[in-house]
């Protein structure tokens, strides 16, 4: 089957439990060693939305293409600490866009979306952690504001290499 054209983006919105089966598909198509500790899943896949995972906590974007309405990617917004004292951080906790849609903006778009749902949740601070490997996503985040604020050196060892952990994040005031 060839990829999807994509014809038009509709609005990112919040996901639904309908979307489980789609985001799964999509979470499990994008996985990489570029952005992914875990080993790649495999049947039985696990549930893509759970108590710590909640629909609410992920924003998606969905394409009309020449083979109908698709999802193209979420991200994931959540608490990094169920803490009182943190209350106003929000961290992202996944972003994906599916390889077909690539391209077209739709990681900006969900990253913005993203900082106005954190800023509507009262959050000041959006932060986020990338593999130093991840060259795009580190670069798309900076451009979205988001500085390094730290570096776990080696932190993970992946496919032979030590690979950092870098901690990113940025100020939601306007």
């Amino acid at each position: 089957m060839d990829a999807p054209k994509i014809l038009s983006l509709r609005p990112v919105r919040t996901a639904v439990p309908g979307d489980e089966t789609g985001l799964g598909e999509l979470d499990r198509a994008t996985w990489s060693t570029l952005h992914s500790v875990q080993p790649r899943p495999a049947p039985p896949y696990e549930p893509f939305f759970g108590d710590r995972r909640p629909p609410g906590d992920h924003l998606v974007a969905e394409a009309v293409t020449d083979q109908g309405a698709l999802l193209a990617g979420y991200i994931r917004l959540g608490r990094p600490t169920p803490l009182a004292c943190n209350a106003h951080v929000r961290q992202i906790q996944g972003l994906a866009v599916a390889g077909w849609a690539r391209g077209h903006g739709l990681g900006r778009t969900l990253l913005r979306a993203c900082a106005e749902q954190a800023r509507r949740q009262g959050a000041s601070r959006l932060t986020l952690r990338v593999l130093g490997h991840n060259g795009p996503a580190r670069a798309l985040y900076e451009a979205e504001g988001f500085v390094v604020e730290g570096v776990l050196p080696g932190e993970f060892f992946l496919h032979g290499r030590y690979v950092d952990d870098v901690l990113m994040g940025r100020s939601l005031s306007l």
